[in-house]
């Protein structure tokens, strides 16, 4: 991965329906935009004013619930992932 995440963000592979639960397939734009992933890259956290780091409350490889409409879509190496801030992660699963 090119990519180097930054700060307090977390990059994710989104987990992608592409059938119901019934077996219909649905096309890309009646699909509900998914909540469900895989974290592929955390950053160093954030700074707090007396200078202490804050890492993530995430890692590499957790499952994670996250924000609807957060974050950034972005491509690297033909992939498509979400960047968001760690504050838009829900829970992990």
């Amino acid at each position: 991965m090119a990519l180097r995440i930054l700060g307090d963000r977390v990059m994710i592979q989104v987990d992608e329906p592409e059938t119901t639960e019934g077996g219909i397939h649905l096309p890309e734009s009646a699909q509900e935009k998914p909540q469900r992933g895989t974290v592929v890259a955390v950053g160093e956290g954030r700074r707090l004013e007396d200078g202490t780091l804050v890492p993530p409350d995430v890692e590499e490889g957790d499952q994670v619930i996250f924000a609807k409409y957060g974050g950034t879509n972005i491509t690297d190496e033909d992939e498509e992932y979400l960047i968001l801030d760690s504050d838009q992660i829900y829970a992990k699963l």
